[in-house]
């Protein structure tokens, strides 16, 4: 029995500062509601980007007071829909700041949030230092959720890169993946699409990656080719560039079961034992 959702996904050039950025990623959230999306999904740090530390930790705010957070949870209310914010740059309690999605039902009330847990620590061939560490603290919970929509998986970006998170959440249930992103230049040409088609085809869901794209106020450069894709690993709907914009597909819930029924690798895993050296353990 099929059980039909369509999904938009918002591809964003996010300003440096929450009052632009919401009033770049308005407009788009509300021609995908038009266009009868159910579930809307924006990339990661949809409210801010600065390249400057000292500029963005000046600048960003506890969630309930950012006015782009604040301003997507009303737009999701009036509009009715599903709206996951793929992650919004907000302050924590204790004085750290978070990378944390948020999914907004259409009654307009948080009903998950998730903390990026793997940090970009990387040190780029172009040259290009990142350390998202030295900003934020990671989550320490994986995060999955029922919804009308479907049962969400939600991740962050770099966490593509874990399949282990990916099965952690297919084996939670998730029928959706979320992997809202912000992904550079160089790794998104090499690595964008292989690794959101590997982690639909581990996990039997559909992963749905809506993303930054092009060159930003703060100087950086992202990826964009925003994808959504099928338990089986096609890509159903994609951006063919970097330019802000919307994609769309209907997707079939039920065709996770088969996918999951016709390769059945969550049930087939089994336990091991640590790698050996393989000279030692034959007594050489």
């Amino acid at each position: 029995m099929s059980q039909l959702v369509k999904v938009a996904l918002i591809q964003c050039r996010t300003p440096a500062d929450q009052a632009a950025a919401l009033a770049h990623v308005a407009p788009l959230v509300r021609a995908a509601a038009a266009d009868g999306a159910q579930l809307i999904a924006t990339p990661e740090a949809t409210n801010i980007l600065e390249r400057d530390r000292a500029k963005l930790m000046g600048k960003i705010a506890f969630a309930e007071d950012d006015v782009c957070v604040q301003g997507l949870i009303a737009l999701a209310a009036e509009l009715k829909v599903w709206l996951l914010i793929g992650s919004a740059l907000v302050k924590r309690p204790d004085g750290g700041a978070a990378n944390r999605a948020m999914l907004v039902s259409p009654d307009g009330a948080v009903v998950a949030t998730y903390d990026k847990i793997h940090m970009f620590d990387v040190d780029l061939p172009t040259g290009e230092r990142v350390r998202e560490s030295e900003a934020y603290t990671p989550g320490e919970a994986a995060v999955a959720i029922d919804t009308p929509v479907g049962r969400l998986g939600l991740t962050i970006c770099y966490d593509v890169r874990f399949a282990y998170l990916h099965r952690a959440l297919a084996k939670a249930g998730a029928e959706i993946i979320t992997v809202p992103a912000a992904f550079t230049r160089p790794t998104g040409e090499a690595h964008w699409e292989i690794l959101l088609r590997a982690r639909a085809i581990e996990t039997g869901a559909f992963v749905i990656a809506p993303a930054q794209g092009g060159r930003h106020e703060d100087g950086r450069g992202t990826w964009g080719r925003s994808m959504i894709i099928g338990p089986w690993g096609e890509i159903l709907a994609e951006a063919r560039d970097d330019e802000p914009g919307v994609i769309a597909a209907t997707i079939d819930l039920a065709e996770v079961a088969e996918a999951r029924a016709a390769i059945p690798a969550l049930k087939n895993e089994r336990a091991f034992a640590p790698p050996v050296d393989a000279a030692l353990a034959a007594g050489a």
